[in-house]
């Protein structure tokens, strides 16, 4: 674990908390999110240390399902082509990104990671996270602060090309093309360089 400590870093009030009613968008499960109660999905801690004008950042995701869906993060699109290191500090997590124009997409890869797992996020892909476990995921990333995003191409497709639920891997049919899943191995250890991260 990169910080052992990260809890400490954390006391503060998270600079974002995403509430169901805000994922609605990019929910699988419409019937269940009718009839549910409004609840806190994941938090961030954005900046709780910093190198030059790389930000380290801290996401908690709990293990509260979405109906049968796993918890997720909204997803979003890096602009400028910026780059993202992500490390999982406690618990799994799947790391989903796709490339493509609108509603066809050309490539999707799936990384599974673990406690002490590294995972890039590539440029000019639409990318989120899956809780896919029962425990509490937590992870942290370095990002730069210049680095802005665009959520609109998963809030108008009603999400990623696919949703990780009870039954697995589900397509999301208001894509016209999807591709079959990539699955890569995670990075074992930390880039010595963080400069990919900047533009």
């Amino acid at each position: 674990m990169e910080i052992k400590s990260f809890r400490q870093l954390v006391n503060k009030k998270p600079d974002l908390v995403r509430n169901l009613k805000e994922m609605e968008k990019v929910l699988c499960d419409k019937k269940w999110y009718k009839s549910a109660k409004n609840f806190n999905v994941y938090y961030v801690w954005r900046g709780v240390k910093w190198k030059g004008e790389l930000r380290y950042d801290i996401t908690i995701i709990p293990p509260k399902m979405l109906g049968k869906e796993f918890p997720k993060t909204k997803g979003h699109k890096h602009l400028d082509g910026f780059q993202e290191l992500i490390t999982v500090l406690e618990g799994e997590a799947f790391y989903f990104a796709q490339w493509g124009k609108e509603n066809n997409i050309e490539k999707i890869e799936v990384v599974k990671a673990k406690s002490g797992d590294w995972v890039i996020v590539p440029p000019d892909c639409d990318h989120l996270t899956i809780n896919p476990s029962k425990k509490e995921l937590v992870m942290a990333n370095w990002l730069s602060k210049k680095c802005k995003s665009d959520y609109s191409l998963f809030e108008k497709y009603q999400g990623a090309g696919y949703y990780y639920t009870k039954d697995g891997w589900i397509m999301n049919k208001n894509y016209q093309k999807i591709p079959k899943l990539k699955f890569k191995s995670p990075l074992k250890k930390k880039p010595k360089n963080l400069s990919f991260l900047l533009i």
